[in-house]
């Protein structure tokens, strides 16, 4: 009897001891990772093995991609600020804004006081030479029949060449002041013809005005068969660039469209504000579908001095540094600080920091960025 009571016993001590054998805690995973006099390791059973990439990095020389802002313009060449040939008063315009305009085309009509004086000046210029010629004729055919001074036939000389010469000075002062214009017969109104042919993008003033200034223009005619693209490009990349460099412009406005041009050479100044340097590049424009203001993209493929490079993914931002993590013992990194050039979407010229065959985390290093 004794001994079954023990036996069960004993077996119940077992079943005990197995089921909190059982229920024991499960043992706590090893770190990720460890730092260690700036040192940091990756244990062998960190899961971070699998989701870091180590890549030893290499010289890389040829072109990379410099991507600034840009925006259309009108040719300056090609730009003509239409102002009135004297003052007056603003009394039809004949085009309106954005109008496309041929060259001769009539613009505007200006009545100016300047001007009327100035045309009943050649009138009575012209009526004074008309009576002088008139009395020169009756004056030879006078003489022809021998009843005639001689002084009388020089003084009918000289008073033609006279009014010959005020005739002269009135139209040529006619000429001048309308600044060729067409002439209204009918009111001596002048009509502002069209210097070129163009698009009309600016106007400055409306019907009735009185244009008490000649040089202030009315309207702007632009010429835009042929725009320019002007990139702004920061003064640290000029030394790079040089007059028919390759670009590829995208714009905003023609989504999946990239024109390809060449650049003209840069500004000799800076922009004061933005300390960049405008690069235009020219491209024909015969369809209008470039318009100036529009915004651009302008990349250039400039050439690379060659070095060290790395993808933009290696590279971390530590305490306002940029680093990378280079191994310098299997799963064991340091961090390192780098200075950078020149960069794309594909690579990262690296200035100082690296050498060819240095084995740097390229993906993932952000996980022991800590």
């Amino acid at each position: 009897m004794k001994n079954n009571i023990s036996h069960r016993l004993a077996g119940l001590l077992l079943s005990a001891a197995l089921s909190t054998s059982a229920w024991a805690a499960p043992a706590e995973p090893g770190p990720m990772f460890v730092v260690q006099s700036g040192r940091i390791a990756v244990p062998a059973d960190s899961p971070l093995r699998q989701r870091l990439q180590v890549t030893a990095v290499g010289e890389q020389a040829g072109r990379h991609a410099l991507s600034v802002p840009a925006v259309v313009e009108a040719d300056p060449a090609r730009v003509v600020a239409v102002a009135p040939p004297l003052t007056g008063r603003l009394l039809a315009l004949h085009v309106g804004l954005g109008d496309t305009v041929r060259r001769g085309q009539p613009l505007a009509t200006v009545s100016s006081p300047d001007f009327g004086q100035a045309m009943a000046e050649a009138e009575k210029a012209a009526d004074a030479l008309a009576l002088a010629e008139h009395a020169l004729q009756r004056a030879r055919g006078v003489q022809a029949l021998g009843a005639n001074a001689g002084k009388d036939m020089e003084a009918a000389e000289a008073a033609q060449r006279d009014a010959a010469a005020e005739d002269r000075r009135a139209r040529d002062r006619v000429a001048t002041l309308s600044g060729g214009a067409k002439i209204d017969p009918r009111t001596r109104a002048l009509v502002v013809l069209a210097p070129v042919s163009g698009t009309v993008t600016a106007l400055t003033a409306g019907v009735g005005a009185f244009l008490n200034d000649a040089t202030a223009p009315i309207m702007t005619v632009s010429g835009l068969d042929r725009v320019f693209v002007t990139a702004q490009v920061p003064e640290q990349a000029l030394g790079a660039l040089s007059a028919g460099a390759t670009v590829d412009v995208t714009l905003v406005a023609l989504p999946g469209v990239t024109l390809h041009g060449k650049s003209l050479r840069a500004s000799p100044v800076l922009e004061p504000d933005t300390r960049r340097a405008k690069v235009r590049i020219p491209f024909d424009n015969a369809d209008g579908r470039l318009r100036p203001n529009m915004f651009a993209t302008a990349t250039f493929a400039v050439p690379d001095a060659g070095g060290v490079t790395v993808p933009p993914s290696a590279l971390l931002m530590n305490n306002d540094s940029t680093t990378v993590l280079v191994e310098v013992a299997p799963w064991t990194f340091v961090r390192r600080v780098v200075e950078i050039g020149a960069e794309d979407d594909q690579a990262v010229r690296v200035v100082s920091g690296l050498k060819r065959g240095d084995r740097v985390v390229t993906r993932g290093g952000v996980l022991l960025n800590d």
